[in-house]
């Protein structure tokens, strides 16, 4: 066929393939210049750069060597000296090509089929990034598609315009699919991968669950209810939480809809997987008392900075708040975010009663009081000896049993106690080198420098360096599990703030910042009275 011969046949193939591909029809028309130019090398030289040309209207065919105009010729199939291109082109300079026009070629059986693969390669290359730049922008979308196979576990999907996969570990548990089954599945992520775009498919991703609920509840694709929070047990159950915008519209009876037909649509989907559904609230206590549902709460105990929470049942909903194999804490422990630990009441009356006697008998060796006065101490809330020392005497005397005199002795023994402790701490903290600069430093105790000694922190510029999280700890949570890396002020009730402000004081010591660039303190006070007024 010669290049020439029929240009109305190149562009009706251009056609055909740029519609069977979906694909831009000059993707293809450059696909087949390249053709071109790789079996005219073939003809005159790989060396020889040669460009080819497809009119996109007309179809003509047009194709040129290109040389390059250099003082001295070394390579004359690709180069030409000045004075003979300024023959054929006199504004022709040092640097420029000059073109020379060649003839049509016809195509031999090897360059025909050499062409053949540069266009195909060209065409695949264009379908796969035509479908990565459409599927990218659909992760978060559910997709529809036919199953095509099954391999090893992991379902193929006919997506109509490209394939996708649903891994073994994203199906429903004893979830099987045949050739030909609809399947419908959440896109939570399109990688470029050497054979091409891979899109991964999901049916346990909680995101699922959420896209399910779009669909089938009218509000929440709206934005009048917004869906808070997800915890899946795929094929089992979960616990959605939600809230509304709109105080006219109850966001659990409006996704679980009409005699349950909306939250059943979504059940249907996913395989019979029973659905919690729970409003929202920023109270952390409230939230978990709705997410442990159906066992009943006796009490909720926060610890804010762990974010740990400790919940109290009657002994007989133990079981029914912990569930199946840990099923109902997990699900709710991940909907929240924060660990969750289950006691009943009898367990959490044997640890109060423990922390009694330990309290007693703390009061009985700081104090040198007798058992009596120790138990009366610690059932009044005393739980610390700088408690006693600190606390106003008044406090002390008002227990049946004290006067003034009593009172001022405790405070006294407790006094004592402390300065006694505090002195073993500073000679701890001299023995292990840690400098008298740091008293300086307001909040940090003997017993603090000593602990900063054991891990080798001993000047100011050592304590400058460090971060709020080396001193008070952090929380990593991972597969919804928390896990708690303690600091070097474990044993010190440091706040964050606190352990920053310490910080902070010591890089000002240390000379690395000035005082005046520290950004400028609210007056707490004042809005501590204000907030006081309007709690009154």
């Amino acid at each position: 066929m010669a290049v020439s011969a029929n240009r109305l046949e190149l562009l009706q193939i251009a056609d055909a393939v740029a519609r069977e591909k979906s694909i831009d029809r000059m993707v293809v028309i450059e696909a087949m210049q390249d053709a071109m130019e790789k079996a005219a090398k073939g003809r005159y030289g790989a060396e020889t750069e040669i460009k080819v040309e497809i009119n996109p209207r007309s179809g003509e065919t047009r194709m040129w060597r290109l040389l390059e105009i250099v003082e001295t010729v070394e390579e004359t199939s690709r180069q030409v000296d000045l004075k003979h291109a300024q023959i054929k082109s006199p504004e022709a300079k040092v640097g420029d090509f000059l073109t020379e026009p060649l003839p049509p070629m016809e195509f031999g059986r090897i360059a025909a089929q050499s062409a053949k693969q540069v266009i195909v390669q060209r065409v695949r290359d264009a379908e796969r990034e035509r479908m990565y730049d459409e599927y990218v922008n659909r992760i978060g979308e559910i997709v529809n598609g036919s199953v095509k196979r099954v391999e090893y576990g992991n379902v193929i999907v006919d997506l109509g315009r490209g394939e996708a996969i649903i891994r073994r570990d994203e199906l429903i548990p004893r979830e099987m699919f045949r050739y030909g089954d609809r399947v419908r599945a959440y896109v939570y992520d399109v990688r470029r991968e050497q054979r091409g775009p891979q899109i991964f498919l999901s049916r346990t991703h909680p995101q699922f669950m959420a896209k399910l609920f779009m669909q089938e509840v009218p509000e929440i694709y709206d934005g009048v209810i917004t869906i808070r929070s997800i915890a899946r047990d795929p094929g089992s159950r979960a616990k959605i939480a939600v809230t509304s915008s709109d105080s006219s519209i109850d966001p659990v009876g409006a996704c679980v809809g009409m005699r349950g037909s909306r939250v059943q649509a979504v059940v249907g989907e996913l395989q019979g997987e029973k659905i919690d559904i729970i409003p929202w609230t920023d109270s952390i206590a409230d939230l978990v008392v709705s997410a442990l549902q159906p066992a009943d709460v006796a009490k909720v105990v926060l610890d804010e900075q762990a974010e740990r929470i400790e919940v109290v049942v009657p002994d007989e909903q133990l079981s029914l708040a912990i569930g199946r194999r840990g099923q109902n804490v997990r699900l709710a422990s991940q909907l929240i975010g924060w660990d969750i630990d289950i006691l009943t009441e009898q367990e959490e009356s044997e640890r109060r009663q423990k922390e009694f006697t330990e309290r007693s008998g703390l009061f009985m060796q700081a104090l040198d009081v007798d058992e009596m006065v120790a138990q009366l101490l610690a059932s009044e809330g005393f739980s610390s000896v700088e408690e006693l020392a600190y606390i106003d005497a008044n406090e002390i005397a008002t227990i049946e049993g004290f006067d003034e005199e009593t009172a001022g002795e405790i405070q006294n023994r407790a006094t004592e106690y402390l300065a006694a402790i505090d002195r073993a701490h500073d000679d701890e903290r001299k023995a292990l080198g840690v400098q008298d600069e740091l008293y300086e430093i307001a909040g940090l105790t003997a017993a603090m420098l000593a602990a900063l000694g054991k891990e080798e922190i001993k000047t100011i510029e050592d304590f400058a360096g460090c971060a709020s999280d080396d001193l008070i700890g952090w929380s990593e949570r991972k597969d919804g599990e928390t896990k708690r890396f303690e600091g070097t002020f474990k044993d010190f009730p440091v706040s964050r703030e606190e352990a920053e402000d310490m910080i902070m004081q010591a890089r000002i010591k240390a000379g690395w910042i000035a005082a005046e660039d520290l950004p400028p303190v609210e007056d707490a006070e004042t809005d501590d009275v204000a907030t006081d007024e309007v709690s009154a």
